[in-house]
């Protein structure tokens, strides 16, 4: 790795022996029939993420990242490269780039259609990463993670177009807001930071809450993120609806959980659906919200 007025670029060279890429490598089952087709990872999954409408991607403790059909939920590729457990996932939609970060320190960008190894390699963070968030256009990428940084990416050439550090950001999560430059980060410092993606600096920071924020979203209007917080025996557990565009404050909190909340989402909006948000919990419960009355559906 060579760095050069505070950029840092890739100089790895990739070693094909040391990746695999199976595709097709499921068992394909009729829709509804859970039961028909091998599981994804042989371990825990981590984490998981929409690809296309028919497509999602998953990582896990096993150290791969597969790609399923919805529908079928056979796996349609997996992907082996990292030494060690893979954290978060993500991916622009309808887009063939998949990336993923790990515990070996590093994100990986793979490919669909694409060689055996990663199509890109972005090392450079000191601790595991936690964070993982790509460009609407797939251009650009940033991560972070509990060495207290986020970085920003090209995800052409690999290049490190700027990092960021601040005393205690633990970074538990971030998401890129649609259309726009924003990036959206929780912490274990108990807030939620927007960052201007352009020149790598917070725009606007959440008031702090009183527990560790483990999550967060974006809908897909951008005009709200929510987050969500740790908890115990009945202590903290809420997820909290910020609003992104008008008084940037707090708009509505979500509390029923017993124990810590760890993922929350805003949830396409039917027809003659209200808005709505679902959250799930160390307590074994999904429960889902009309997002603007907190009442549970």
């Amino acid at each position: 790795v060579a760095t050069a007025m505070g950029k840092l670029q890739s100089k790895i060279s990739f070693h094909p022996s040391k990746y695999r890429a199976d595709g097709s490598v499921g068992h394909t089952g009729s829709i509804g029939s859970t039961g028909e087709h091998s599981p994804a990872h042989t371990d825990a999954v981590t984490s998981v993420a929409a690809l296309r409408a028919d497509l999602c991607v998953s990582g896990g403790r096993d150290k791969s990242v597969a790609v399923c059909s919805w529908r079928s939920g056979a796996v349609l590729w997996r992907f082996l490269g990292h030494e060690r457990e893979v954290t978060k996932v993500t991916s622009a939609l309808d887009s063939n780039r998949v990336f993923s970060a790990s515990r070996d320190k590093t994100v990986m960008m793979w490919e669909l259609q694409g060689t055996a190894g990663p199509s890109q390699l972005f090392p450079g963070h000191d601790l595991v990463v936690t964070g993982l968030a790509v460009s609407p256009d797939a251009s650009q990428l940033c991560t972070g993670s509990r060495d207290n940084t986020v970085c920003k990416w090209d995800t052409e050439t690999g290049e490190r177009l700027g990092r960021a550090m601040i005393s205690r950001n633990l970074v538990t999560h971030l998401c890129w807001v649609p259309g726009e430059p924003y990036v959206i980060q929780t912490s274990e410092d108990k807030t939620t930071r927007v960052w201007d993606s352009r020149e790598l600096q917070v725009a606007h920071t959440f008031p702090a809450k009183q527990h560790i924020q483990t999550c967060c979203d974006v809908s897909q209007d951008g005009r709200y993120c929510l987050s969500c917080s740790s908890g115990c025996a009945g202590e903290g557990g809420e997820a909290t609806l910020w609003d992104l565009r008008q008084t940037r404050g707090r708009v509505c909190e979500y509390r029923g959980h017993f124990q810590g909340t760890t993922s929350c989402v805003f949830l396409p909006r039917g027809p003659a659906l209200a808005p709505s948000i679902a959250t799930s919990s160390s307590d074994s419960t999904v429960k889902v919200w009309d997002r603007d009355t907190a009442g549970r559906g």
